[in-house]
């Protein structure tokens, strides 16, 4: 596109502070927003660039059409029949079409299409010029950002984030002309708060980035986000060791920076007797610092803080920060140190305090149906009972420590230590902390069979007891995480895996519930419902992991409850459907199932009759299926459902034979009964592994 006829657009909103959490989301909302509003105007353009800084949001469109294109407009008016009388005048409906067109009946022109003629009239309208079109784009595309609570300030009504300080829009060297939040646009921006406060005057889009670079402003976030990973990187390095970067915390101060500093800190190497943990979560939580490891993953009694000044005096800023710091580890130190004056044992009691439903009762109630639900599961799959219900009864126990009071991310992880620490032994500490995995999607899951009773007792108590009281999660209302529970226990189950019956768990464990309370009443509801949660485990699977939703669906329709085995038939029919002959097979178990819907359980006999075979087709799937049977009921019983499938593809051709050659439903009853048995029994080899039919060509 020429000179002439584009030109690169700017758009820059100043604010006061914007959301460090939300700022990247709304700098990519605010460019697609813009774009997808230029694109609905008929506006050509090349690339989109947005960027940010805590103090600004800001678009860069390319090569951006300075006009619309002209188009041809066709309005169209009455029909012909209805535009014009017998004599051909036309009529009021054709005059009052024309008047409002601006010009003379004879000026119309006809259309005809299939359905019909009409009136119609066609007119050149030139394209609006884009500066003109700009100043409501940008509105729209700002209305439509995604924040949940807008506010507004001074004596204006206008609503943003946070206060809207400047608007700069230039279109090439022109300044568009207009209001945008209430404020009349202008071609200058801002730059550092404290290093450049006056206003500085932009000719073109161009000089953007790099006047805001001489005024102390990084505007775009990756190059901000690259510059303080670096920054920190290399002074990890000069204190011998790596730093620990967080991607969270990472993008939080990204976010929080116009022009970062890192600069290296340094704490007293005492508090490194304080759980690692905790010095990390006061350093990356409440500090936003980045701490320093050893070669070894130890903590080095180092930090690195990212400031948003170039300071004169970088060791004030240095003292200011270990001085902050001090304190904080003070207090970590003092709650470790009285906390591990009160074992853990001794704690249980403590629970009782706390309230984990009002209609479930408290966390020590709690404690107690998961301690005998765990030493159930542990019976189950092979772990210690004794110590996976000591385990079990230890597991809430952190939760009425000073520490876990002040960090409470840190529940269970505190467990183990003061466990340890307690004396337990190692499988029962690691517990403590294990019992919580996995916390989030693809987190680790727990390592010993101890640890795996206890952590899936807890969320099927809470599956449970949530259930019977009728807090079943609704659109995207989860307030006790039962999507989260679901999904964990179908992982430890799946992928450890545990062959343990999800049915007769959530059974045991509404026994443990008053009787008042009907908890058993809920269980086939909470077993649907983890059992609907497969589908979103499968969905959020990667490659061989994956499975398609008909491959789920025909291990469903058998309505199992053992995850482990589902999971593995629904990978036998993920690899099966992949054979040549599936989608043959899979029509003719589609067809057999057809068939014998049709009838009346009645009507199909209890064994084959093989005096009643009449044709050669029916005597060879007979034969068929009478050599099949054995080998694919033994690999059944070794749950090789791959195999089984593979025996069963070898019917394919008899079975087309059969369907093309015999008419089950003949005329006399004994011969149609005979054939509906048949049918009945390949039906039920194929229903061992899945439900077939239900699998998509």
């Amino acid at each position: 596109m020429s000179a002439e006829t584009a030109a690169d657009l700017l758009v820059e909103i100043g604010t006061e502070e914007l959301p460090p959490s939300a700022l990247a989301g709304l700098a990519e909302a605010f460019r697609d927003g813009l774009v997808k509003r230029l694109d609905e105007s008929r506006l050509s353009h090349g690339g989109a660039r947005a960027f940010a800084s805590p103090r600004r949001l800001a678009v860069i469109v390319d090569d951006l059409a300075v006009s619309q294109p002209d188009e041809l407009v066709t309005r169209r008016g009455p029909a012909l029949k209805a535009a014009f009388d017998a004599e051909g005048a036309p009529t009021k409906a054709a005059l009052g079409f024309a008047q409002s067109c601006g010009v003379g009946v004879e000026a119309l022109e006809r259309e005809e299409t299939g359905k019909g003629a009409w009136l119609c009239f066609r007119q050149q309208v030139s394209g609006k010029s884009t500066s003109a079109l700009l100043p409501a784009l940008i509105e729209e595309a700002l209305a439509a950002l995604p924040i949940p609570k807008r506010m507004r300030w001074g004596d204006r009504s206008v609503e943003f984030v946070r206060p809207v300080h400047w608007v700069t829009v230039l279109l090439g060297e022109s300044l568009v002309e207009g209001r945008v939040l209430g404020l009349s646009i202008d071609r200058v921006t801002r730059g550092h708060r404290f290093h450049h406060p006056q206003a500085i005057s932009l000719g073109s889009p161009a000089d953007y980035l790099t006047s805001l670079r001489e005024a102390r402003v990084e505007a775009d976030l990756a190059s901000r986000r690259a510059s303080i990973r670096q920054q920190v990187e290399r002074l990890a390095a000069e204190a011998g060791g790596s730093a620990m970067i967080d991607e969270s915390v990472l993008d939080e101060v990204t976010a929080l920076c116009e022009w970062p500093v890192a600069l290296l800190g340094r704490f007293d190497a005492s508090f490194l007797e304080v759980p690692s943990e905790v010095l990390v979560e006061t350093m990356q939580a409440n500090q936003k610092y980045f701490p320093v490891l050893d070669g070894t993953g130890s903590l080095l009694p180092s930090f690195i803080t990212v400031s948003n000044i170039e300071s004169l005096e970088p060791e004030q800023v240095r003292a200011g920060n270990e001085r902050v710091i001090r304190p904080r580890f003070a207090d970590a130190k003092f709650f470790w140190e009285q906390d591990l004056k009160t074992p853990l044992a001794e704690r249980i009691d403590a629970l009782q305090g706390i309230v984990f439903q009002h209609q479930l009762g408290t966390l020590l109630e709690k404690t107690e149906r998961i301690a005998e639900l765990s030493a159930w599961i542990a019976a189950e799959i092979g772990a210690d009972v004794e110590q996976t219900r000591h385990a079990a009864r230890l597991a809430k126990a952190d939760l009425v420590t000073q520490m876990v009071g002040e960090f409470g991310s840190l529940q269970g992880v505190m467990g183990r230590y003061y466990a340890e620490q307690g004396g337990e032994l190692p499988v029962v500490a690691a517990a403590l902390e294990q019992h919580y995995w996995p916390r989030h999607a693809g987190d680790q899951l727990p390592e010993s069979n101890l640890a795996r009773a206890v952590a899936i007792a807890d969320r099927a108590d809470t599956l449970v007891g949530i259930f019977a009281i009728g807090q079943r999660p609704s659109g995207v209302k989860d307030p006790y995480g039962l999507r989260r529970s679901a999904i964990a226990v179908l992982r430890i189950l799946i992928e450890t895996p545990l062959s343990l019956d999800l049915r007769a768990l959530l059974e045991r464990a509404a026994t443990a519930y008053p009787d008042a309370l009907q908890a058993e009443w809920c269980v086939p509801e909470v077993l649907a419902y983890c059992l609907e949660r497969l589908r979103r485990y499968y969905a959020d699977a990667e490659g061989e992991q994956a499975a398609d939703p008909d491959a789920i669906n025909a291990v469903l329709a058998l309505e199992l409850s053992q995850p482990r085995d589902i999971d593995r038939r629904i990978r036998a029919v993920q690899g099966f459907r992949s054979r040549p002959e599936a989608a043959a097979l899979a029509a003719a178990n589609k067809r057999t199932r057809n068939i014998l819907r049709k009838v009346s359980p009645s009507e199909i006999a209890q064994e084959v009759d093989p005096r009643l075979l009449q044709d050669d087709a029916e005597r060879a799937l007979a034969t068929a299926i009478d050599e099949v049977t054995h080998r694919v009921n033994a690999l059944l019983e070794q749950q090789d459902y791959e195999a089984a499938l593979a025996e069963l593809s070898s019917l394919r051709q008899t079975l087309d034979d059969f369907f093309e050659q015999v008419m089950v439903m003949a005329d006399e009853p004994d011969v149609r009964a005979n054939r509906l048995t048949l049918l009945k029994r390949l039906e039920a080899l194929v229903l061992g592994v899945a439900d077939i039919s239900l699998l998509q060509s």
